[in-house]
C-alpha cells in the first residue's frame, strides 16, 4: 500500500532502499530472514579467519623456525594490521561504494590473500626445511616469507573492505522507526557475536586439529562469501548522499573552520547558527541535527565553525556536520582506554598458546590423543557462546524490569564490567603461571628446545581458569564495544563507527607487541636476572609479566570509569525522514542524554 498502511505493503521509515535506490516493503527485505545470510556468513568467515590466526603462532615457531617473542610479535602486528585497516573500508563505504559494494570488493581482495597464503603453506619450496637431528634449525628464505608474510596482508587489506561493513550491514537491516523490528535490533548484536564465538569454537578445535595433523592448507572462505552473496535479493540498503563526499574530510573541514574562526564570539542563540532548511535533508534521506547545550563533553569551541562571518566560504559549516563531527570526537577519548583490553585479548593467540605447548596435552595418561595448544581458545569461546546467551534472554529481561532500560544496562556499564572481569583473570593467570613455573623449577625443565621448552608432565588443563575467564570477560566487551560505537555514530557513519571500534583491536595487539618487547629487552638486560618472557618459558617470568598486565587493566579501568561518568549518550531520533519533510517539519533535535555512570 503506497500510504505505508498495513503491514504486508508498509514501506520502511528509515530511507532503506534496494540496490538500485528504489524503496524497499518492509515484508520484501530486510528482518532477520536477510540477517541469516549474515550471520551464516559471520560464522563460515570467523571459521576462515581464525583458522589462520589462531594457530599462527605455533606455525611461525614449529615451521618458520622464529623466537617465542618474534613470532608473538609478528602474529600481534599482523593483528593489529587487520584491525587497522577497516578504517579503509569505511572509508570508502560511507564516501563512495556504499558498504554492500565495499563488502564484495573487500571480500574478493580477502580471497586473494587466503589463496597465496595456502599456497605458501602447501608447496614445498616455500617452506623451510624441518630441523635437523642435532636440533639446528634452517631459517626460511626470503623468497618464503615475502610469500607468506605477503597472503597474511593481503588477507588484512581484505578484511579492511569486509569487517567494517558486515556486521552495519546487518544493522541495516532493522527500522528504528518500527517498534518491533527496533526491539530485534537490540538482540542483533548479541545473537551475530553469537555466530562469530560458534565459528571461533570450530576452527580452534576442529581445524586446529586439522592443521596440526593433517594439512595447514584449510580454508573456508569461498563458502563465507558464496553465503552472503545468496542472500542479495533479501537485504535493504542505506544510501549514500548524492554527491558522495568523505566523513573524514567533512570532519577536517570542520576543525579547520573552527580554528580558522578561533577568535569569532559564538551566539547565544543557536538559531542563528548556519544550518540548511530540513527539506534539504529529507531529499538526500538524512536528518538534521541541532546544536548541543554546554553540559558533558559540548566542545562548544566547534560550533565557531558554523558562525556567519566575513570568513572564506569554505570556513562555514552547518550545525548538522559539526554537530556529527562531536559525536565521533567524544568516542575518541573511550577508544583510547578499550586499547589495553584488546592487547590483553592478544595475549590468547600468543602467549596462552605458548604456555600450553610445555605441558602434558594428553586428555587422559593412557590416551594417544594429544591436544593441540591452540585448542584451548575453544573454551575461551565456549564461555562466551553460553555468556552471550544468557546474558541476552536471562540477564537483559530480568534488569531490565528494574532500570527499565531496553538494553537492561547501559552499554559503557557493559564495556565496564568486561574490563573489571579482565583484571580479575590476568590476575588468576599469573597466578596459574606461577604454580607452572615453581612445577617446572622442582622439575629442573628448564633447557631450551625448539618448541619452547620441555613438555612438563603437568595437565594443560590447569589454563583452563585463565580461558573461561576471558571468555567471560570477552562476553560483555566485545557485543558491547561494537553495539557503542555503532550506536553513537552519526546516522550518515555507522560504518566509520564500526571501524573505530575495531581500531581499538589494532592498536591493542600493537600495544601488545610493544610491551612485550620493551619487558623483554628490559628484563634481560642483566647478567644476573631472569627474563620475564624468553623462547624457553620454563626458564622465563612470565608470571610477573601477566601481573604486570594485570595492575595496567586496573589502571586503564579506572579511567574508563572516569570517562564514563562524562559520557553522554546520543539522543534517539523519533522522526522518521518522510516526517522531516512534511510541511510541520520541525529541526530533529541531537540534544544528550544527561550524564550516565559507565
Amino acid at each position: 500500500m503506497e500510504n505505508g498502511e498495513g503491514e504486508e505493503g508498509e514501506y520502511t521509515k528509515d530511507g532503506s532502499v534496494d540496490l538500485r535506490g528504489n524503496p524497499v516493503l518492509r515484508s520484501k527485505r530486510g528482518g532477520w530472514t536477510a540477517c541469516t545470510f549474515i550471520v551464516v556468513y559471520e560464522l563460515f568467515e570467523r571459521m576462515a579467519y581464525y583458522g589462520v590466526a589462531s594457530n599462527l603462532v605455533m606455525y611461525m615457531t614449529t615451521k618458520l623456525h622464529q623466537g617465542t617473542v618474534d613470532a608473538a610479535n609478528n602474529v600481534t602486528n599482523w593483528a593489529g594490521t587487520v584491525f587497522l585497516t577497516p578504517l579503509i573500508g569505511a572509508f570508502v563505504a560511507d564516501a563512495y561504494l556504499g558498504r554492500y559494494w565495499t563488502f564484495v570488493a573487500g571480500s574478493a581482495v580477502y580471497l586473494m590473500g587466503m589463496l597465496l597464503l595456502t599456497l605458501a603453506v602447501s608447496v614445498p619450496a616455500l617452506k623451510p626445511p624441518p630441523c635437523d637431528a642435532g636440533g639446528a634449525c634452517p631459517r626460511a628464505s626470503a623468497l618464503q616469507l615475502a610469500v607468506y608474510f605477503g597472503g597474511l596482508y593481503t588477507i588484512a587489506l581484505g578484511h579492511g573492505g569486509t569487517k567494517p561493513n558486515i556486521s552495519t550491514i546487518g544493522a541495516d537491516q532493522f527500522d528504528d522507526f518500527h517498534p518491533a523490528e527496533r526491539l530485534r535490533k537490540l538482540s542483533f548484536f548479541n545473537w551475530w557475536m553469537f555466530s562469530v564465538f560458534l565459528g571461533i569454537l570450530f576452527s580452534t578445535t576442529v581445524l586446529v586439529y586439522l592443521q596440526d595433523n593433517v594439512s595447514w592448507a584449510v580454508g573456508l572462505r569461498p563458502a563465507a562469501a558464496a553465503v552472503f552473496l545468496a542472500g542479495t535479493p533479501r537485504y535493504r540498503h542505506k544510501p549514500l548522499p548524492p554527491k558522495g563526499g568523505s566523513p573524514l574530510a567533512m570532519m577536517c573541514k570542520v576543525l579547520a573552520a573552527a580554528a580558522w574562526k578561533w577568535r569569532v564570539k559564538v551566539p547565544e542563540d543557536p538559531r542563528e547558527l548556519h544550518e540548511l532548511e530540513p527539506e534539504h535533508y529529507a531529499s538526500n534521506r538524512r536528518r538534521v541535527v541541532a546544536t548541543t547545550s554546554a553540559t558533558g563533553w559540548s566542545m562548544r569551541f566547534l560550533d565557531k565553525a558554523a558562525v556567519q562571518s566575513a570568513a572564506p566560504p569554505w570556513a562555514l559549516c552547518t550545525v548538522t556536520e559539526v554537530e556529527e563531527t562531536k559525536q565521533i570526537a567524544r568516542l575518541l577519548p573511550l577508544l583510547f582506554t578499550l586499547s589495553v583490553p584488546c592487547a590483553l585479548m592478544a595475549q590468547v593467540g600468543t602467549l596462552f598458546v605458548k604456555q600450553g605447548a610445555t605441558l602434558d596435552r594428553r586428555v587422559v595418561s593412557s590416551s594417544s590423543f594429544r591436544v593441540p595448544p591452540a585448542s584451548l581458545g575453544a573454551f575461551v569461546t565456549l564461555t562466551m557462546l553460553v555468556c552471550v546467551a544468557l546474558y541476552d534472554r536471562v540477564v537483559v529481561p530480568a534488569v531490565r524490569r528494574r532500570t527499565k532500560n531496553p538494553r537492561g544496562i547501559t552499554l559503557l556499564q557493559r564495556i565496564g564490567a568486561g574490563l573489571l572481569l579482565q583484571v580479575v583473570t590476568m590476575a588468576t593467570t599469573a597466578a596459574v603461571e606461577n604454580r607452572r613455573l615453581s612445577f617446572a623449577r622442582s622439575h629442573h625443565a628448564v633447557a631450551a628446545t625448539a618448541g619452547g621448552g620441555h613438555e612438563l608432565p603437568l595437565t594443560i588443563f590447569i589454563l583452563l581458569p585463565q580461558f573461561v575467564l576471558m571468555g567471560a570477560a570477552d562476553a560483555l566487551l566485545v557485543p558491547g564495544m561494537i553495539e557503542f560505537f555503532y550506536d553513537q555514530s552519526p546516522e550518515s557513519m555507522k560504518s566509520l563507527g564500526t571501524a573505530i571500534s575495531l581500531t581499538a583491536y589494532g592498536a591493542g595487539s600493537f600495544l601488545s607487541s610493544a610491551i612485550l618487547s620493551l619487558v623483554q629487552r628490559a628484563t634481560a638486560s642483566g647478567s644476573s636476572s631472569t627474563p620475564w618472557v624468553a623462547n624457553d618459558l620454563n626458564a622465563s617470568r612470565l608470571d610477573r609479566y601477566y601481573a604486570f598486565l594485570a595492575a595496567l587493566a586496573a589502571a586503564n579501568l579506572l579511567v574508563f570509569v572516569a570517562l564514563s561518568c562524562r559520557y553522554t549518550y546520543r539522543a534517539e531520533f523519533t522522526e522518521t525522514v518522510d516526517d522531516v519533510a512534511g510541511p510541520d517539519a520541525s529541526r530533529v533535535h541531537s540534544e544528550p542524554q544527561a550524564p550516565m555512570a559507565p
